[in-house]
Parts: C-alpha cells; sequence; structure tokens
C-alpha cells in the first residue's frame, strides 16, 4: 500500500516526539497501532471478499458450462438412440421379409413336389411280416 523506508520512520517519530511530546507519544503509539491493524484487517476482509465472489463466479461459469456439456451430451444419446432404433426396425422388417420368402418357398416347393412315394420294403421287413 505505502512504501515507507527506515529513514521516512525516523523522521515521522521525530516529528511526532515533537509535536505530541514524550508523555503522550506511547498512548498515541498505541491509537496508531490499534488503527493499523483495523485498516489491515478491512482491507483483508474487502480482499477475501472479492476473492470469494471471483470464485463464485468462476464456479458458476464452470457449472453453465458443465449445464451446456450435458445438453450436448442428452441430445448426442438421443440422435443415437433414433439411429439405434431406426436399425433395430430395418433389421425386424429384413427378417420378417426373409421369413415369409422362405415360407413361400416352402409353400411352393411342397405344392410343386409330387406326393413322395412311401420307400420300398427291404426284404429283412417283409420277411419279419410274414412270419408274425
Amino acid at each position: 500500500m505505502f512504501d515507507f523506508g527506515f529513514w521516512e520512520l525516523i523522521v515521522i517519530g521525530l516529528v511526532a516526539l515533537l509535536v505530541v511530546g514524550p508523555e503522550r507519544l506511547p498512548k498515541l503509539a498505541r491509537e496508531i497501532g490499534r488503527w493499523v491493524g483495523k485498516i489491515r484487517r478491512f482491507v483483508s476482509s474487502v480482499r477475501s471478499d472479492i476473492e470469494q465472489e471471483l470464485r463464485t463466479e468462476e464456479l458458476k461459469k464452470m457449472l453453465e458450462d458443465q449445464e451446456r456439456e450435458i445438453g450436448r451430451l442428452k441430445t448426442m444419446m438421443q440422435d443415437t438412440e433414433q439411429d439405434l432404433r431406426q436399425s433395430v426396425d430395418k433389421t425386424r422388417e429384413r427378417v420378417s421379409s426373409v421369413e415369409a420368402e422362405v415360407k413361400e418357398g416352402a409353400a411352393a416347393q411342397a405344392a410343386s413336389a409330387p406326393s413322395a412315394p412311401t420307400p420300398p420294403e427291404s426284404d429283412q421287413t417283409r420277411k419279419s411280416n410274414h412270419e408274425s
């Protein structure tokens, strides 16, 4: 705040001694010390209040930045969810169409193929049937 050198303090002390006198100089020094202490405490409290306000502003700014980031992430997640749902729906449609094609192919194959003849009986099967 103020920059006092050693010689300036000696000059101030000598002037105070001459003006106030040697009897009242210790009381004056105590009073000046109290006032200097009060001023220092006031300055430090103002400084800490300013620093706290700056920290509060920084925290508010950080909070706003994080809220913006969260919003951006939410929209990204929603877009991803929509893309995944569309992919799943397309896959279901493809599976359904493939199933339908397989069923149609099986039905067409069954309709176009003549009824399958029964397999001929083997000689052993005939013998066992005759013996019974």
